[in-house]
């Protein structure tokens, strides 16, 4: 009975890791979901007086995406932002996270700024808030400050698309 325990703790193990292999690690579930944005006190990375209050923005729906000048994915997922800004189908917020505010600064001078407002969290206190434990992630906000739908990682047209119509709808369903 002995000799059988090591080969039923193998099985089972085998068993977890052959389930955790079907999942989708983009799928990251977040308590948020259906929740209000939480509210915070930020100031501005342009400006630094400019105090600026997380429910400044109900009444229109945007997106929040979390970056950082020192993110290599956030290069990934740039352009594809620089898009979304040009075709002005949403408002784009974009939230510091942990970072330099020169070197945050010197980024966007390089790349180009897509976002109407950002938020700056150097010390990431507003991003743990919200649960982020990387970048880039982004979350698309409803007209109603509700959260409708996190994405982890670098964004594309397809999860824009999809995570838009969401905030057109009532109903917050996951992707």
């Amino acid at each position: 009975m002995r000799q059988l325990a090591p080969f039923t703790l193998f099985t089972v193990l085998i068993i977890f890791f052959a389930i955790g292999l079907t999942k989708n690690p983009r799928l990251i579930p977040s308590p948020l979901i259906g929740k209000p944005l939480p509210l915070h006190q930020l100031v501005e990375l342009q400006t630094p007086s400019n105090v600026i209050h997380t429910n400044n923005l109900k009444g229109e729906n945007f997106v929040l995406n979390v970056w950082a000048s020192w993110c290599g994915a956030c290069l990934e997922e740039h352009s594809t932002l620089m898009n979304l800004a040009d075709s002005q189908d949403v408002l784009i917020v974009g939230l510091n996270y942990k970072d330099n505010r020169s070197e945050a600064k010197h980024w966007l001078g390089e790349n180009g700024n897509p976002y109407s407002q950002i938020w700056f969290d150097p010390a990431g206190e507003f991003g743990m808030e919200l649960g982020v434990y990387g970048v880039p992630e982004t979350f698309f906000v409803n007209q109603d400050g509700i959260i409708a739908y996190k994405h982890v990682g670098p964004l594309n047209r397809t999860v824009i698309a999809s995570a838009l119509a969401l905030l057109d709808t009532s109903e917050n369903a996951p992707l």
